[in-house]
């Protein structure tokens, strides 16, 4: 089995939205703001080949928004899904399953382009497409409140044409590379794949835990619909990782790939970050 970083780009989001009650004197120190209070965010994907599989976890935003949508979100940086792609000697036809840790815009822009300027198609055409019936439910009847992060262009396309797959809640996960931790803080039924690699438990964090420096306990993000229970999941999280030496790939954080953490008189705080690379 082998692992491929896919860089999508960066993108900008709102330093208090994305650290919530914490005051941006603390949060400021790991993620420095622009002088419109906005922080540099990675869109950062990870691909698994395994023998005829090629697992993409996440595919990012997309480019299929509109500019006055894409203005809010100040994209940049050299990288593109497809470019990433190639370097790492692949094509979108070669992916086989696109699993999705969830639906908002970010995540799963990227899956669904428009074809000859208004017939939205798949862009990995050989692909199931993975998410879960509840989750799927959850973004397809949306909340006020998250309303904004579930744009129907990008999630609709999976179920029309037929390429659309559910992994089951509580149940035995389809892939025999990860199992499938579900956490309700964030989102409903955000699936946060577990990769056995090696001799490495490698833990795609998704927005459990976006970056570094989210690592202490109440620096939630204001996107949370259940904040409380992100607490409780991210600190079960943290101690299992913690006790158990896993390895976080991390999609969201600009300038680190992954970390490890450890226990201290404070709780669970950073132990070391590195790129995917020096374990592969």
């Amino acid at each position: 089995m082998n692992l491929h970083v896919i860089n999508t780009g960066f993108f900008k989001l709102d330093g208090g939205a994305m650290f919530g009650v914490v005051p941006k004197s603390l949060w400021q120190r790991t993620n420095p703001a622009d002088e419109n209070n906005m922080c540099t965010w990675a869109m950062r994907c990870l691909l698994i080949e395994d023998g005829d599989q090629a697992i993409l976890i996440d595919n990012g935003i997309g480019n299929k928004q509109s500019d006055k949508f894409f203005s809010h979100y100040y994209l940049h940086g050299d990288y593109s899904l497809k470019g990433s792609l190639k370097e790492a000697g692949f094509d979108t036809n070669d992916v086989t399953d696109m699993f999705l840790t969830h639906l908002h815009f970010d995540h799963c822009g990227g899956g669904v382009e428009y074809k000859n300027g208004d017939q939205l198609e798949l862009v990995f055409k050989n692909a199931k497409y993975w998410s879960n019936e509840d989750h799927w439910k959850w973004a397809t009847e949306p909340n006020k409140r998250e309303k904004a992060s579930f744009l129907s262009e990008n999630i609709l396309p999976m179920q029309e044409s037929g390429h659309l797959n559910f992994v089951p809640v509580g149940g035995e996960t389809p892939f025999s590379q990860f199992d499938v931790l579900m956490v309700d803080g964030h989102t409903d039924k955000q699936m946060i794949p577990k990769i056995k690699y090696k001799d490495h438990t490698i833990v795609f964090a998704a927005d459990l835990l976006p970056s570094t420096g989210h690592i202490p306990l109440p620096y939630v993000m204001g996107y949370d619909t259940r904040p409380l229970e992100t607490l409780k999941e991210k600190e079960a999280f943290l101690k299992s990782a913690a006790d158990n030496g896993y390895i976080i790939f991390l999609e969201h954080d600009a300038q680190n790939e992954c970390c490890t953490v450890k226990h201290t008189e404070k709780g669970v705080r950073l132990d070391k970050t590195f790129p995917l690379k020096e374990i592969l």
